[in-house]
């Protein structure tokens, strides 16, 4: 298979160009860049940069204030090594070497008036973007979820940024080779602004054609990755690539930071599914019974683990 991973230009998709591309694509790979579609690396600099600056400089007390409680509420902010891919996806015990600060909707946890007003701004520039980018995937699919698309779309996002520092010796690639272990998102789309690292390493990688491919930061480019509630919505339609986030040799730590913004776009928490298509798709579910919901799903990942976290 061709481990290129392609791009599309929304307005071209919905103006119906590229459709059997665009189908085999998400079939085969599940994963794209997207460009025309309405958000820039400079949508995503504002909230990036006062991002930083509360997670470099923001006083203890101050991120204890804006710290969810409640490990399954992705709100607020997380701590360095605060969660851990691994462990959830039973492939280590290693941490995610990475910060993290999240919002949703509603419930959520600002430092300051400032930041939640650039905040809120990014966060419904990107929603709306990957709302847009499920109904492209859901078009070309031929897929109508039960209750039309417009109400499956208008649904539960959660946006998190993530701040990947340069790692100490000890994370370097030579000793744990990953700051994020390989998994699956658990959206209908997942769209990811991110920045590159100044030394020109490429952290974020992804499974195409059995390999794990680099997925370097394109300028005014998102990447879109499919997710299971894509695969599981069109009747197999759709990969849900696994992709990681890896981390450089000691020879390259200076330089190798890294931000991104990942918007994952999730059902409502009813959301229907068939547990054996889940597993004849090879995704890891231990639900029984024929059909289960999300609300279901999202919680069985909390089982003997505090923590959980999605790249």
């Amino acid at each position: 298979m061709d481990t290129t991973v392609p791009t599309f230009s929304l307005k071209d998709l919905q103006h119906g160009a590229r459709q059997e591309e665009f189908r085999t694509a998400l079939k085969d790979k599940g994963v794209f860049y997207l460009t025309d579609c309405g958000l820039t690396d400079a949508d995503q600099q504002a909230a990036k940069d006062i991002a930083v600056d509360f997670f470099e400089h923001g006083t203890e007390a101050r991120k204890r204030a804006v710290t969810s409680t409640v490990p399954t509420i992705r709100r607020g902010f997380t701590g360095l090594e605060s969660e851990s891919t691994a462990r959830i996806t039973n492939t280590g015990s290693y941490s995610d070497y990475s910060m993290c600060y999240s919002m949703g909707l509603t419930g959520n946890l600002f430092p300051t008036p400032e930041f939640e007003s650039v905040w809120t701004g990014y966060f419904h520039r990107m929603y709306d973007t990957t709302k847009e980018v499920a109904r492209q995937v859901l078009k070309t699919t031929g897929t109508e979820p039960a209750g039309g698309v417009e109400n499956f779309v208008d649904c539960e996002p959660l946006l998190r940024f993530r701040y990947f520092p340069e790692v100490p010796e000890d994370r370097s690639a030579e000793e744990e080779p990953l700051r994020m272990a390989p998994h699956y998102d658990l959206s209908t789309v997942t769209v990811i602004q991110q920045t590159p690292c100044p030394n020109g390493f490429v952290s974020l990688q992804s499974e195409v054609g059995g390999a794990f491919v680099d997925l370097p930061a394109k300028a005014d480019a998102v990447l879109v990755f499919c997710g299971a509630v894509a695969t599981l919505v069109t009747g197999g339609q759709v990969k849900a690539p696994r992709h990681h986030v890896a981390a450089p040799g000691r020879d390259r730590i200076a330089g190798s930071s890294r931000t991104s913004s990942v918007f994952f776009l999730r059902p409502d928490s009813d959301f229907a599914f068939s547990v054996p298509l889940a597993r004849r798709c090879g995704f890891d579910i231990s639900l029984d019974g024929e059909t289960a919901t999300f609300k279901d799903w999202i919680e069985g990942n909390y089982v003997n683990i505090r923590t959980t976290a999605q790249a």
